[in-house]
């Protein structure tokens, strides 16, 4: 784990917003009018997928993927100038928030900068044509990080932009040398001392196959040498596992203790029902009172909560990368009190450091305990959304749930769910 990461951070929401298709106009000033309301959810973090120019070689659809960069150094000019976005970072620091950026660096456009400037800089086919590893990104080129001239070059990049913004969201981390990012972080530190450092960790068999094809694909046990958070892609699978019902509700809560053990004590992962890659939390949890049970868990995991724009109005519907395809904010569902709510929750200490520990209680449903001295939390989720009693090692006695402020008593050791989220605190100051 990097040194300095700090377990405040499990305090914290990230919200991820794709700019073209915020808003019909795609624009750097579409967003900014929209930042009170952001903030207004309970947003710590504001996180900007990539706003690079896009790529015209072998694009796909009739955008491109915003992850085929064609100039690391410059915006893409749909979204607005350079100086549209210093104002949209600075409005994000007006209204309390921080900004990170999307680092693409294990690729770029086919007709890059790069690729023109540098073409040494890249990986090569045996006929010397510019490829990729990964044969289903059709619309990108792979850098290759044996070159030290390379690393130099995307360094001095990350320290432009940390001029500007407070940290990075980095895409696909783990299949670029963890050295470059150790080297990375420390240059970054002299111009951003506090920047924030996210990786895009990859699943367990996406690491298997990759170094089954003598690539560089590191481990969340390494990525997190260098990075303060990681995605919990390690158990996404188990938790997929279950919605589908080709797994047990235990099997994902064992895969989330592990956590407990397998990483260093200031780990912090972040913890997601959707995101830009993934469908829609709406799709995958069509039940309503069942969403707001997988919400409510959302913000009670130990990690940082990332939300993905458009999800407090639970959109069903997950924008293209390729084409354009705004995001409906008129769905006529506002989550926004229920996530303003755990956002609350979510700020009190026994969050930040606690023994953290998840079970299956029988019935589809997650009992969750957070504990650090003498403060204790304790979160009931009916995944099916069904009533049943749960044991719970609490004292008898009347606890009020935080999420509704409904007065909920333990008798004999159990405590009755009636079908939605419970989160309970003993012993909390603050």
């Amino acid at each position: 784990m990097a040194v300095q990461t700090s377990k405040a951070l499990r305090n914290q929401v990230m919200y991820s917003v794709y700019v073209r298709q915020f808003s019909r106009e795609g624009t750097f000033a579409k967003v900014r009018e929209a930042l009170p309301r952001i903030r207004a959810l309970g947003v710590d973090v504001l996180w900007l997928l990539p706003i690079h120019p896009v790529g015209e070689q072998s694009r796909k659809g009739t955008l491109g993927s915003p992850y085929a960069i064609r100039d690391y150094r410059a915006v893409n000019p749909e979204f607005g100038t350079l100086e549209d976005f210093r104002a949209l970072v600075d409005a994000i620091h007006a209204q309390g928030m921080k900004c990170i950026i999307d680092v693409v660096y294990n690729h770029t456009s086919p007709d890059s900068v790069l690729s023109r400037e540098h073409p040494e800089w890249f990986y090569h086919k045996p006929d010397g044509s510019f490829g990729n590893r990964i044969g289903e990104w059709s619309d990108i080129i792979d850098l290759d990080y044996i070159q030290q001239d390379l690393w130099a070059y995307q360094i001095e990049t990350l320290r432009q932009w940390a001029k500007i913004v407070d940290g990075f969201r980095c895409d696909v981390a783990p299949l670029i040398p963890l050295a470059f990012w150790l080297a990375a972080r420390e240059a970054v530190e002299a111009v951003r001392p506090d920047c924030l450092w996210l990786s895009e960790s990859v699943e367990p068999a996406f690491i298997v196959d990759n170094r089954a094809r003598g690539m560089v694909s590191l481990s969340d046990s390494e990525i997190y040498q260098a990075f303060d958070i990681s995605y919990e892609y390690d158990i996404y699978g188990d938790f997929m596992g279950y919605l589908r019902g080709e797994s047990t509700l235990q099997a994902y809560a064992e895969a989330i203790n592990r956590q407990e053990h397998i990483y260093p004590d200031n780990f912090v992962k972040l913890r997601f029902l959707e995101n830009h890659d993934r469908p829609r939390a709406a799709q995958i949890i069509p039940d309503a009172r069942q969403r707001r049970n997988w919400t409510a868990f959302l913000y009670f995991q130990k990690g940082m909560t990332l939300l993905y724009n458009g999800q407090e109005t639970e959109n069903t519907f997950r924008p293209s990368l390729f084409d354009p395809n705004p995001i409906r904010w008129d769905t006529g569902r506002d989550i926004a009190p229920l996530l303003q709510c755990l956002y609350r929750i979510k700020q009190r200490a026994v969050f930040t450091d606690s023994a953290y520990r998840v079970r299956d209680a029988g019935n589809g449903i997650l009992a969750a305990e957070h504990r650090s001295g003498a403060r204790r939390a304790l979160g009931v989720f009916s995944t099916r959304g069904c009533a049943a009693p749960v044991a719970v090692n609490w004292a008898d006695g009347v606890y009020v749930n935080l999420i509704d402020d409904r007065r909920l008593p333990v008798e004999n050791g159990l405590l009755s769910c009636d079908g939605e989220p419970i989160i309970l605190a003993s012993d909390e100051g603050v």
